[in-house]
């Protein structure tokens, strides 16, 4: 039995499965695996203070809290492409819902959505 006071070790710490907890098919098709830098590394790395990108994600957090606790009575969408691979195609696409955002900011609060390379099943 594991000692409930212990932490389980970290990707950092070299964890791997042991050989008796998996199958022949787990990541059959696996050749390398990629430790991310966890999200505080992220934020120091890129950090938002004191760029553009600062107020506008502060402002639209706060106007989202108004939507969702009823003091604005738009309609909240949240909406973007299933995934996003190339960069210059998303810079398109949000520069097209920013005019759109600007078209409808009476009624609606638009928020894109981003999910960076989600996987896929190829054929």
């Amino acid at each position: 039995m594991s000692d409930p006071q212990k932490s389980p070790p970290t990707v950092a710490e070299g964890w791997q499965a042991p050989p008796d907890r998996t199958s022949v098919t787990d990541d059959a098709r696996v050749e390398d695996i990629i430790p991310l830098p966890p999200p505080e590394h992220l934020i120091r790395f890129f950090p938002i203070r004191g760029t553009p990108v600062e107020p506008l994600v502060t402002q639209t957090r706060q106007r989202i809290s108004r939507i969702l606790h009823g003091s604005d009575d738009r309609l909240l969408v949240i909406m973007g492409p299933c995934s996003i691979h190339d960069p210059q195609a998303a810079l398109d696409y949000a520069r097209r819902l920013a005019a759109e955002r600007e078209r409808y900011v009476d009624s609606l609060e638009i928020v894109m959505r981003v999910y960076f390379e989600k996987p896929r099943t190829t054929v």
